[in-house]
């Protein structure tokens, strides 16, 4: 029997999860769901939960307790994600598509199969790639770095995400996939409806 393979269309949620909590959960509309390629869309305005303090406060990293709060998708985003990598291709758009932002690397835990979508965690370094590919730079090294000393993240797996980082700057240096492929100008079908966390989505056993 071969795994569940989602077609375009199907909501899924994509969730972070931190030493069996969820952090974070996003509700996404598969685009490609293949051996070689995963494409996930969430739109502009899609409600998704994002952790905060236990008083409500911003928090970046796991380093203390969390709860779950509301939050709006603020831009058009694109996750396209080669099975098994450790990281994430964003492209990113203003709402409507009325303008296209950037490239943004995430770097992160690969991503694993659910009964309600996938699972990963983001591990804090990103890279910011403009959107005619000419410039680049690396975003949350400070929050890797406090990431290492709270010892959340070894400095092992910190100089990886550094070697995969420059790897995936190295493909889109070469024009290859996923920055050869068009997606930025990719659009979704108007009729999909905004899509939404269902009931028993934060369950993890």
């Amino acid at each position: 029997m071969g795994e569940h393979r989602w077609v375009i269309g199907d909501q899924i949620v994509l969730r972070e999860v931190w030493e069996g909590k969820v952090w974070s959960g996003r509700p996404q509309i598969v685009i490609l769901d293949s051996p070689d390629l995963l494409a996930l869309y969430i739109p502009s305005g899609t409600l998704w939960r994002k952790p905060v303090t236990l008083e409500g406060g911003t928090l970046r990293i796991p380093k203390q307790e969390w709860r779950l709060a509301d939050e709006s998708q603020k831009i058009e985003t694109l996750r396209l994600v080669t099975p098994g990598a450790s990281h994430s291709v964003l492209v990113l758009w203003q709402p409507g598509f009325s303008e296209f932002l950037k490239w943004y690397v995430n770097l992160e835990k690969p991503l694993t199969r659910t009964h309600f979508g996938f699972d990963y965690m983001d591990l804090a370094l990103d890279i910011v790639i403009s959107s005619n590919q000419e410039e680049w730079r690396w975003k949350d090294e400070d929050e890797l770095r406090e990431a290492v000393e709270e010892g959340l993240i070894s400095q092992k797996l910190a100089f990886e995400l550094k070697e995969e980082g420059e790897a995936v700057l190295e493909s889109m240096l070469a024009a290859r996939p996923p920055f050869c492929d068009g997606w930025d100008r990719w659009r979704p079908d108007p009729n999909w409806p905004i899509p939404t966390l269902f009931d028993g989505w934060d369950r993890l056993y």
